[in-house]
């Protein structure tokens, strides 16, 4: 278990690279952004598939559908959501808004696998819940103050930048439930194989992401970019190349050892070290210490989550036939 926790941790780490993409690179577009990040990924995992071609082999269709769907979800429309949430609302509200998927999912989990792991009592969650939405709004009123203090600011576009940010939270409610799924049934897999899988399978979905875009750019469409690599190609492919390393395989890699050492329940508590690197790396970006607000909100999330990990799970009694 402690293990598990330390691949939590890394995982955490190196996903928190993803919430300062979007802020290095304005001018591109998410969809640009989220297609380059897994058009990286895929062509990561390639040589990285035929290394481990051999235990590759022994993935049925079945298995191939579900890192297909895994891929789409908690990849590319994830990450497409998240990075139009950045460059719209700015870094810390999406961060803080994907702060509440350890209890999302620890709800989540409740309604879903409460027969195979355990309920978490709901009464026992409300406490945790209030922090943790006390502590987003002590950051959204410390954002709002930020915003509106710039000459453009635009109330509509940070709302929708929220919504997106709900959007991202969504789909990873979805992804690491079925993924925990797939490797708790599959407790002989090599989850390093199962995220060279998974890269494998975001592949094609880059590539014919990236050529609709180009090829819309060519019809003439706005882009508000100069496709193929737009106007810092340099630091645009440095920076696709170190997210598709770093975040998208080694973070996979790293959720999966997590997922498959630890209780689903528990490893959704983790993903609040992501939250914590996303927020310290975004103020970092900006050169700016947290006030006291922010910092206010961050104790009240961390507080939320570490009253919810304290929760023993209940068993609940398989229903008679």
């Amino acid at each position: 278990m402690t293990l598990g926790v330390v691949f939590a941790l890394v995982a955490g780490l190196v996903w928190g690279l993803v919430f300062v993409v979007p802020l290095l690179l304005p001018q591109y577009p998410a969809a640009l952004l989220t297609c380059g990040r897994y058009l990286a990924f895929g062509l990561i995992a390639l040589p990285l598939g035929w290394l481990d071609r051999e235990r590759l082999r022994q993935f049925t269709p079945a298995d191939w559908r579900e890192a297909l769907k895994l891929s789409a979800v908690g990849n590319l429309l994830y990450y497409l959501c998240l990075a139009a949430a950045i460059q719209r609302a700015g870094g810390p509200l999406p961060t803080m808004l994907i702060g509440t998927l350890p209890v999302v999912i620890a709800i989540s989990s409740n309604l879903r696998d409460s027969h195979r792991d355990g309920r978490l009592p709901w009464r026992r969650l409300l406490p945790s819940l209030g922090l943790i939405v006390a502590g987003i709004a002590c950051v959204n009123r410390v954002e709002l103050q930020h915003l509106q203090a710039q000459t453009d600011f635009d109330l509509g576009r940070y709302a929708s930048g929220a919504v997106l940010a709900i959007g991202a939270v969504v789909c990873w409610t979805w992804y690491p439930m079925r993924n925990a799924d797939w490797l708790r049934a599959h407790a002989d897999r090599s989850p390093r194989t199962w995220a060279t899988a998974q890269g494998l399978m975001t592949l094609p979905l880059a590539v014919l992401g990236y050529a609709a875009l180009w090829g819309w750019s060519a019809l003439g469409g706005s882009l508000g970019v100069e496709m193929p690599l737009g106007p810092m190609p340099q630091r645009f492919l440095l920076l696709m190349l170190a997210v598709g390393l770093l975040a998208s395989w080694l973070g996979t890699l790293c959720w999966n050892e997590a997922s498959q050492r630890l209780p689903t329940s528990l490893a959704g508590q983790l993903i609040v070290f992501e939250t914590l690197s996303a927020l310290a790396y975004a103020l970092l970006l900006r050169g700016q210490w947290p006030d006291k607000l922010t910092l206010a909100g961050v104790t009240l999330l961390v507080a939320g989550v570490v009253l919810a990990l304290r929760i023993q799970p209940e068993s609940v009694s398989s229903p008679q036939p």
